[in-house]
């Protein structure tokens, strides 16, 4: 009888439990809440588009001071390192023989012209007695040929005077051009050649001063495929201001011009040479230093700037952002980027003004995920 009674109280037990699991279901679980993201919505802008370049400073005009005639030096009249002025005097060459030979020149031409009145006095008075058949025709050929020599003698003995004060000129050497002076290859007592190979001394000016970048034909012809399509405007009288910083990049005082855009294409570089003439008062500037340029390229009136950080790239290295969609959900926006500018990358395409891209919560986005958008206050570097 007992064992009869706990197979009974084990059939009612089970019979309970199978009716529980036959009793109404629970509820469904509650609908998860959006996420909570922060957006900067995209607002176009107007942006001056600038290159930096490389470069290095060149003389704005540069003399190799040479001699023009063959001489001793017997004098250097500047300092290594001055200041010096178009004209002033550099080098003086022993003027001795030089002087001689202008004085006997000289001589030479008064020899020529002291005889040449008697020598056209006797050709007129043959010429007269000729006519008159006094004289025999040769004697009168003999007197015009005397006076044709004796004038032809005038001239060589002029143009042998005039060679003899030039070379007596040569002989100070001056300074052709106004500006800073560099050492000296030689001193009192050197013997120098005329238009020899070496140099006696350099002078540069170097205020004003050029700076020469390169630009790659890559860069100038994305530029002008940019103004083509009216994305770029020129930026009116200020399109060819450039602002030059230092080696270690400090900003230099004076803006620069753009001069001109050579049209010769080194081959090895594949770029083209940009000239540009900078203010030097100071001679900060000196000759051979690198330099970078800021160059002006144009003007984007609608141009679209994202933060870095809100851009991710996928497994191919494309880059995308998270925006908040029209139905308050995440979607996924490709982009293409043209440039860093600053912390930003400027937009070639994938967003347009209004967008809202998400900043803040970027790592639990999915596509189609519904979000909550506050606007958030984007960090500037």
């Amino acid at each position: 009888m007992r064992n009869l009674s706990i197979r009974k109280l084990i059939v009612a037990l089970t019979a309970g439990l199978l009716l529980a699991g036959c009793g109404p279901k629970s509820q469904a679980p509650q609908k998860k809440a959006p996420t909570e993201v922060g957006v900067v919505t995209i607002q176009a802008q107007r942006l001056v588009l600038t290159r930096e370049l490389p470069g290095r400073t060149a003389a704005y005009r540069v003399s190799e001071i040479r001699p023009q005639v063959n001489g001793l030096i017997i004098k250097r009249a500047f300092d290594e390192g001055a200041l010096v002025k178009a004209g002033d005097l550099l080098y003086q060459i022993d003027p001795a023989p030089y002087q001689a030979a202008y004085d006997q020149a000289e001589a030479a031409v008064n020899i020529s012209e002291a005889n040449l009145p008697a020598v056209r006095s006797r050709e007129e008075r043959f010429r007269g007695l000729v006519e008159i058949k006094a004289v025999g025709e040769q004697e009168y050929d003999n007197a015009l040929a005397a006076l044709r020599q004796t004038e032809a003698q005038l001239e060589g003995s002029k143009a042998a005077l005039e060679m003899a004060k030039i070379n007596l000129s040569y002989t100070p050497i001056k300074a052709p051009i106004s500006g800073r002076i560099g050492r000296s290859s030689v001193t009192e007592g050197a013997m120098v050649t005329a238009y020899q190979p070496v140099a006696l001394a350099t002078v540069q000016q170097i205020d004003p001063i050029f700076v020469d970048v390169m630009q790659s034909t890559a860069e100038l012809l994305k530029l002008q495929r940019g103004m083509a399509d009216k994305r770029l405007s020129s930026d009116g009288n200020g399109q060819n201001k450039v602002t030059i910083k230092l080696e270690d990049g400090t900003p230099y005082p004076h803006e620069g011009n753009l001069e001109f855009r050579d049209i010769t294409v080194n081959p090895t570089t594949s770029s083209i040479i940009l000239r540009i003439e900078v203010p030097n008062p100071d001679s900060a500037l000196l000759p051979g230093m690198f330099v970078r340029a800021v160059v002006k390229e144009g003007v984007m009136d609608q141009a679209i700037l994202v933060s870095q950080s809100a851009v991710a790239r996928d497994q191919k290295g494309e880059p995308y952002v998270w925006i908040v969609d029209g139905s308050g959900k995440a979607a996924m926006s490709m982009l293409k980027i043209d440039r860093a500018i600053g912390d930003k990358w400027l937009i070639s395409s994938g967003l347009v003004s209004g967008d809202r891209v998400i900043i803040n919560g970027i790592q639990r986005m999915r596509s189609g995920v519904p979000v909550n958008a506050t606007e958030a206050e984007e960090k500037t570097n």
